[in-house]
């Protein structure tokens, strides 16, 4: 159980209801652009984007009738920094060369894993045009990464984490929250 020094520094910035509206516009925004009609991939960074990419996927079909591709990129190889996680390898299952990608992630945060998106996407051939997708922007860029399609903007210190609970499925658990780190007088 949680104390209430725990649960006072944690609050839910999106609802499963919030997050299911995003979703929707998301879709409808990735399907907007003439270019979106010749046939969409989106490929989901490991591990947050994966479900995302998922439910947008599902909700493009929905949409226009055309279930774009879907793919799952493990960037571990990629990164500049010492994050390294045991995460299941790549799936993607078509040549990306001459495609519309959209890369897909749960939090931009430093831009540090879309670079290392970038990298792993570009090793699998050269997309007509890479785009984008977010579900929260919380700012703070270490890189000079800007989200094509993003869900919502939500400021944040680099004492906060967001965290965001996602199932396959629309499901009432699913959330972001932000959590803050104690302070060290606390």
């Amino acid at each position: 159980m949680r104390s209430a020094l725990e649960a006072l520094r944690e609050r839910t910035l999106m609802s499963a209801r919030q997050i299911d509206r995003i979703i929707a516009r998301l879709a409808h925004q990735i399907l907007e652009p003439d270019d979106a009609q010749e046939g969409v991939v989106l490929i989901g960074i490991r591990r947050g984007g994966e479900q995302l990419s998922r439910r947008l996927a599902a909700k493009m079909e929905e949409i226009s009738g055309a279930r774009p591709g879907l793919g799952f990129l493990n960037i571990n190889l990629y990164r500049d920094d010492d994050v390294a996680k045991a995460i299941p390898e790549s799936d993607i299952p078509e040549d990306l060369s001459g495609r519309v990608v959209v890369v897909v992630d749960d939090v931009l945060f430093t831009g540090r894993t879309v670079r290392s998106a970038l990298d792993a996407v570009t090793d699998l051939g050269r997309p007509r045009v890479i785009r984008l997708a977010v579900l929260v922007d919380r700012g703070l860029r270490e890189l000079p990464v800007q989200g094509d399609y993003v869900g919502r903007v939500i400021p944040t210190s680099r004492r906060e984490h967001i965290d965001v609970h996602l199932s396959k499925v629309y499901s009432e658990h699913d959330r972001v929250i932000i959590r803050s780190e104690a302070d060290d007088g606390a």
